[in-house]
């Protein structure tokens, strides 16, 4: 197994012409602005790029990134199972906007909340709802406990089932990644 590399965004910055950079974000996520030149290839997708990630590497240093890190780091681990080098970028798309790097938005895009605001938003809301609902229907509080339980699972395991659900939502898909076209790109 290899071992994964974390870049600064700095540090990522300094040789973004020299990196191939893959973005595991969904396509709505990555349609609300991606660092210039990256490919999106959504995380549950990097099964199917396997192939082309192996040639990308061969040929030179590859770069995965999302909002945080957390997927990218995640991303990561799974190439280095299969004997694939890549970095990871510190503190993902985040940090290189905090910084004032620029960000690529494709024309026509329409903004798209980061997934952990629509978390935030989904788990509040929820929340919300069962504790309002509970003052008439008492069980109807397990479903806010239920949600608490879910964001504490998820900050203990670095996963979030609630994520994957809203991912699918159509305002995070404006349009479907063309894996293939992304992979062609990448084998040129």
């Amino acid at each position: 197994m290899t071992a994964t590399t974390v870049l600064a965004p700095e540090q990522a910055h300094a040789r973004l012409h020299e990196l191939t950079v893959i973005d595991v974000r969904t396509p709505g996520e990555y349609a609300s602005g991606h660092l210039p030149g990256a490919h999106n290839i959504p995380l549950d997708h990097l099964d199917q790029a396997l192939s082309a990630f192996r040639s990308v590497a061969d040929r030179g240093d590859l770069l995965v990134v999302c909002a945080s890190g957390a997927r990218s780091a995640r991303a990561c681990e799974r190439l280095a199972e299969h004997g694939i080098t890549a970095a990871t970028l510190s503190g993902g798309t985040s940090a290189w906007t905090q910084l004032g790097h620029d960000i690529h938005r494709p024309a026509g895009a329409r903004a798209v909340w980061a997934m952990e605001r629509q978390v935030r938003l989904a788990a509040g809301s929820v929340v919300l709802a069962g504790l309002a609902a509970g003052r008439q229907w008492p069980r109807a509080r397990l479903l806010s406990a239920g949600i608490a339980g879910g964001l504490v699972f998820s900050a203990l395991t670095d996963t979030c089932g609630m994520a994957r659900v809203l991912a699918k939502l159509p305002h995070n898909r404006p349009r479907a990644t063309d894996l293939d076209a992304t992979l062609a790109a990448l084998a040129e």
